[in-house]
Parts: C-alpha cells; structure tokens; sequence
C-alpha cells in the first residue's frame, strides 16, 4: 500500500503560481511513476503530468505544457507540481497518483490522494 497525501492548494489570481506537494508513505516510493490529475466541477478527472520512477522522463496534458513542471525527490518520497501562468480553467481538485509506469490513463494508477482544491480567480 501506499499512501498519498497533497498540499499546498489555495486561491490564486490568474498569472500567478502555486507549488503543490505529495508525500507518500508506505511502499517505497521511487518504484512507483507518480502522476497528477485534476477534476472540475461538472468534468471527468483528466490527466496533467506524470514522472517516471527517476525524474528523467515526463509528460504533461497540451493544456499545461510550458506552464506547469513535475518533479520528484525520493530521498523526501515526495512529488511535486509547479504551476505558473495560473488561469481561471485550471480550477480544480488535483490529486496525486501512483502507478507502475508512466501513463496518462487514470484506471492505471492504483493509489489516489484525496486532492487539494486550486481556485484560480480572474
């Protein structure tokens, strides 16, 4: 099992920046490639970043590349979200994830966190 827990979600005006975090516990983390995912209201969870076991490979949604940045330190068995350029579409739930390898479909990840609320104002 492992277990995943986000933070750093908050309000923000559009044109700014947050950094959210995932710390995990339980199994060791750097087997797992971690993936973020968001939900808004009304909306199916789509797919944002994702981050192989290293860091070396990654892979963003079109809807974020050049504005958003997943990185990842196993020593601190934590992943993590820059977002910058914020803008009122990116409003949503984020949620972290784990998987065997890096992919962008969310039935194959195996373990959620509960999400962190990004409010972006205009």
């Amino acid at each position: 099992q492992v277990q995943l827990v986000e933070s750093g979600g908050g309000l923000v005006q559009a044109g700014g920046s947050l950094k959210l975090s995932c710390s995990a516990s339980g199994r060791a983390f750097s087997n797992y490639a971690m993936g973020w995912f968001r939900q808004a209201p009304g909306k199916e969870r789509e797919f944002v970043a994702a981050i192989n076991w290293s860091g070396g490979s990654t892979t963003y949604a079109d809807s974020v590349k050049g504005r958003f940045t997943i990185s990842r330190d196993n020593a601190r068995n934590t992943v993590y979200l820059q977002m910058n350029s914020l803008k009122p579409e990116d409003t949503a739930v984020y949620y972290c994830a784990a998987a065997s390898r890096v992919t962008t479909r969310s039935n194959e990840y195996n373990y959620w966190g509960q999400g962190t609320q990004v409010t972006v104002s205009s």
